[in-house]
């Protein structure tokens, strides 16, 4: 039998089962189906993964199925794979800008008024590949790599996961002082 860990990391992080569903985009009877241990597909078990911020095989104190272990293996490094192509992508369009941009500012200083083409790249230029990016780049790398998250995604979810476990570590460095009297 395959022995989950769900319930304790969503415990973990102060999760109800539905907001589990809701964070994870499942239905809340799903939820209450993987935590009774019951199987579920790895599409649906990413979905609790993710939003536990924990990778799939975590949701598991141990997998006896030895199919199931190579597909969560399997699984894991498809996500690795999409991970790293997306953000070679990203970060090629960001070295070109940055190398337009060493252009631009060697051509300015060629002009009377290279200090406003200098400016207009680095300041709008920027502006517009952040515009691009969200606008037409993401959409389309979240289409050819569904099992990857953009930079920005990511960064955000670690600060959520690091602030909750700094609330959590308050609030029990809180209850573990004695009350003055």
């Amino acid at each position: 039998m395959n022995t989950t860990r769900i319930t304790a990391l969503r415990q973990a992080q102060g999760w109800t089962q539905e907001r589990l569903a809701n964070e994870s985009g499942v239905g809340l009877r799903t939820v209450q189906r993987l935590e009774a241990g019951q199987d579920a597909s790895l599409e649906t078990l990413s979905l609790v993964a993710d939003a536990l911020q924990v990778p799939v095989r975590d949701l598991f104190a141990e997998i006896d199925d030895e199919m199931l272990s190579s597909r969560v293996d399997s699984l894991q490094q498809r996500a690795d794979e999409q991970q790293a192509s997306r953000d070679r992508i990203a970060h090629a369009w960001t070295w070109l800008y940055v190398g337009v941009g060493i252009v631009c500012t060697l051509l300015s200083f060629t002009f009377s008024y290279g200090v406003v083409l200098f400016l207009s790249y680095w300041v709008g230029g920027y502006a517009i590949l952040t515009a691009l990016r969200r606008i037409v780049l993401e959409p389309r790398l979240d289409a050819r790599y569904p099992l990857s998250k953009e930079t920005r995604t990511r960064r955000a979810t670690r600060r959520a996961a690091a602030a909750a476990a700094a609330a959590r570590d308050d609030d029990g460095a809180l209850s573990a002082t004695p009350a003055e009297p």
